[in-house]
């Protein structure tokens, strides 16, 4: 099939046609994310679809993609089912719309060069089959066999992914697009969107422009596609979408002859890959630093366009390129490329209905894969579109990830300009992002760096993670086995199991609900039963009609008429929006009370003597016990003590005015000086709470998982008024489950899990831990994960022999559906 043929067929029949007035959802951005979503609405019966290209189609970046495709072992089986059905989408089009879209799986390659590396390959391989994906470990020898003209000298390991390869980029665009085309979808080149209007808090219409003719289509739903251009085009309707454009470099040799077909190679810790193309060997590289492009704005006459060369910046790549590939230096250099592509601030892509817009959609940012990704990426938001929730977990990649300050152009160009080169990075444990550092902090943030704290970055804040001493290095040397400050940890943990610790939580989201209403209204959206006294602190969950889990978080009641909701930081703006969006005509207010209050955290046996010493009040059970909240004197300053714990020992949060919160902590640390009182940091929180077995949201927990099977059914009362997910409940109480989540202990002291081990039961895959952290008091590795239980009573499930493999080696494990530490929450509540 001729494509240029197919280009202008597409071109023919919309400019034979006017731009309509009415739509069910205009798309804008002809690459091939619009071109998916396009297909993939269209496939769904939304026949009223139309798709605006300001230029051509593919003419952003598209065109110049090196085509790559996958299916990574990911973490999440969600998105690695993506990335499979892309793969199986851009085979199958060819025989739907006679469109060829050049897919070989060629198969791929990844090598390590270092020992953690091959530690990483390792857990890849492990993971695989848990994930229905096809790898296997090759030795040397084979690796030289199946790619003869690689240097493999210093080669530690290799993997072999045999469904992987290549296809041809424009050829998926335009099969996608004439599939849609056939299904109803309309598609316009030449049309230059000039703003998107609204009503009512949602999208109303499209304005547009085409050779001096202005236009309007009404439509309630808008999908930014725009790629490079997506952060513009938001702002103009206030849509924050954080991505910036960086320069990618890749090379194009002359014809070699005898060169046959290849795999694609990935030599990460070279942060090279390489493709066979028609004879030719192209080679591109994601640099550790690289070139933002378009600070001041991608031009709108950008069209098939490149950027200038830039030997200089590339050359330390290619000089390692022709070491690892010696054929590479008698081949001549055909083509030397250098195009933009668009990342986002966590190498995620940007995916789902905006938080500050009903019906306005976004589907971009895709971080060099956006061939690989878009396929799967337009199935999901055409489903999520049509049901009006997504179909599965994409917290991931949901663009209510993001935080408004993050669309800030100076922020965007230096994280950037890391996060090309994260791509290839190892995947340590901990890892911290570098750059674009320091922007929002707590008020005591200049107390705790002067006493060693080493700070970890999360949405922007900057949170203590762990405390030096006086004579270590304030930096992090990562590893897949224990870092340096695995000890810090150690002695961080036992001050809270054994005295008390102090630690700075801050970044807490922090969401005032208030109004005649809000009663009602929280009582809809929570599981548990929020309506009670004054000064009661409630933990719950807000669940969708699937009984997955949308929020974890607690309640409090602050009068009749006002609640207190805490959340994470990652997921404050998604909290949000789930709030608003139901709100309807009740009469509530919804307010971000983030910045307005520190929370001090302190906790430990010793804690109530502590506060004891700081504050006139009553801390003991009879005045505030366990869930419960009170006013209190501290120092010389007002807060609010919250009884509760993530830690598993007794202790109150205590909440304090952002301009009195560094008086407090002084009055607490010089109080606490005679009785142990230790800084503690973020990691030390995560190892005890994982010996206690708390959820951790976004790992262990999320909207895939029901309520029931994370084993929180004691925070779900289906005895209240409706509520959303009370019928899935029900129902999942007469099924019964299908699975449980389960808290596992290594055996092994010297091993480690961090998350996506897998889990072996009686010898057979069942599952990968969700979360996990060293159990400093009870010895060894903790993990949580999901094991199937259909028709199984608690006994058999606990009678099987358990082990988890890690990196190809298998650890035997204790294992307990209740928490090992402290089963009965006796300290919590003493």
């Amino acid at each position: 099939m001729n494509v240029s043929t197919e280009v202008g067929e597409i071109v023919e029949v919309s400019e034979r046609k006017s731009l309509p007035s009415k739509a069910r959802a205009v798309i804008i951005g002809g690459g091939v994310s619009g071109c998916s979503v396009a297909y993939h609405l269209a496939k769904l019966g939304w026949t009223d679809v139309i798709l605006l290209e300001r230029k051509k189609l593919t003419c952003g970046t598209t065109w110049h993609a090196a085509g790559l495709v996958s299916e990574p072992p990911t973490g999440s089986r969600v998105m690695t089912n993506l990335y499979k059905y892309s793969m199986q989408l851009y085979s199958s089009l060819e025989a739907e719309t006679g469109i060829a879209t050049g897919l070989r799986r060629t198969g791929s390659l990844s090598i390590a060069l270092t020992e953690e590396r091959k530690h990483e390959l390792y857990r890849q391989l492990s993971l695989a089959p848990a994930v229905d994906v096809q790898a296997r470990k090759i030795s040397v020898h084979e690796l030289k066999e199946m790619y003869p003209h690689v240097d493999v000298s210093d080669v530690t390991a290799a993997l072999h992914f045999p469904n992987d390869g290549q296809c041809d980029p424009t050829n998926v665009t335009m099969a996608l697009a004439k599939g849609a085309r056939k299904r109803g979808a309309a598609i316009f080149e030449g049309v230059q969107v000039t703003g998107v209007q609204t009503s009512n808090g949602r999208v109303s219409s499209v304005t547009w422009e085409k050779d001096g003719e202005r236009g309007l289509i009404e439509t309630d739903n808008v999908v930014n596609c725009a790629g490079m251009w997506a952060r513009e085009l938001g702002l103009r309707s206030n849509i924050g979408i954080p991505l910036h454009a960086c320069e990618h470099f890749y090379m194009l040799t002359e014809p070699i002859e005898g060169l046959t077909r290849l795999p694609v190679l990935r030599i990460r810790d070279e942060q090279t890959y390489y493709k066979e193309d028609a004879g030719k060997i192209l080679f591109g590289a994601v640099e550790l630093k690289a070139k933002p492009w378009g600070m001041d704005g991608i031009p709108e006459s950008f069209c098939f366009d490149q950027l200038p060369e830039d030997f200089a910046h590339f050359e330390p790549i290619m000089e390692r390129a022709l070491k690892r590939m010696p054929i590479l230096a008698t081949a001549g250099i055909r083509t030397f490329f250098n195009g933009p592509e668009s990342f986002t601030p966590d190498d995620n892509y940007h995916l789902g209905e905006a938080p500050e817009l009903r019906g306005y959609w976004v589907a971009c940012g895709y971080n060099t894969g956006g061939i690989a990704s878009s396929g799967g990426a337009g199935l999901a938001l055409a489903q999520w579109m049509n049901d009006g929730e997504p179909p599965f977990d994409v917290s991931g990649v949901d663009i209510r990830r993001m935080q408004p300050f993050q669309r800030n152009r100076s922020y965007l160009k230096e994280r950037v300009s890391e996060v090309v080169g994260l791509t290839y990075a190892d995947d340590f444990p901990a890892r911290q992002k570098t750059t674009s550092r320091g922007i929002r902090r707590s008020p005591i943030h200049e107390h705790l760096k002067v006493r060693g704290a080493v700070f970890g970055e999360a949405v922007g804040w900057e949170r203590a993670n762990w405390f030096a001493r006086e004579d270590q290095e304030r930096e992090y040397r990562y590893s897949w086995h224990r870092q340096n400050w695995f000890d810090n940890q150690r002695d961080e943990h036992v001050a809270v199991r054994e005295q008390v610790g102090i630690f700075d939580l801050t970044s807490f989201g922090k969401i005032r609900v208030e109004g005649r209403d809000a009663c009602s209204f929280l009582q809809q959206l929570c599981s548990n039963d929020v309506d009670v006294p004054v000064g009661r602190i409630v933990y719950t969950q807000m669940l969708n009609e699937r009984g997955g889990i949308e929020s974890d978080l607690t309640v409090s009641r602050l009068t009749e008429t006002a609640y207190l909701l805490v959340v994470s930081a990652y997921t404050l703006y998604r909290d949000l929006y789930w709030l608003r969006r139901h709100v309807d005509d009740r009469f509530v207010v919804i307010t971000d009370m983030s910045a307005s209050e520190s929370v001090l955290a302190v906790m430990g046996p010793k804690s109530r003597e502590l506060l004891g010493r700081v504050s006139p009040n009553d801390f003991y059970n009879t005045n505030n016990p366990f869930g419960t909240f009170q006013e209190i004197e501290i120092g010389m300053s007002l807060a609010r003590a919250h009884r509760v714990t993530y830690v598993g020992e007794m202790g109150w949060e205590i909440f304090v005015p952002t301009d009195q919160a560094a008086h407090v902590f002084e009055v607490i640390e010089v109080a606490g000086a005679d009785i142990g009182l230790k800084l503690c940091g973020l990691h030390a929180i995560l190892s005890c709470r994982i010996e206690k077995a708390y959820r951790g949201f976004g790992e262990d927990i999320g909207s895939d998982d029901h309520v029931l099977e994370a084993g929180l059914g004691f925070a779900v009362k289906t005895a209240k008024p409706a509520f959303i997910g009370r019928d899935s409940v029900l129902r999942k109480r007469e099924a019964g489950l299908e699975r449980r989540l389960v808290q596992f202990l290594l055996k092994d002291p010297a091993a480690l899990m961090h998350r996506n081990e897998v889990i072996l039961r009686d010898g057979r895959m069942v599952g990968t831990i969700t979360s996990g952290d060293y159990g400093h008091t009870l010895g060894g590795a903790v993990g949580l994960g999901y094991v199937p239980c259909k028709n199984e009573s608690e006994d058999e499930l606990l009678s099987s022999s358990y082990e988890i493999e890690i990196a190809g080696e298998r650890f035997a494990a204790d294992v307990s559906l209740k928490p090992m530490y402290d089963p009965k929450s006796e300290r919590v509540r003493a």
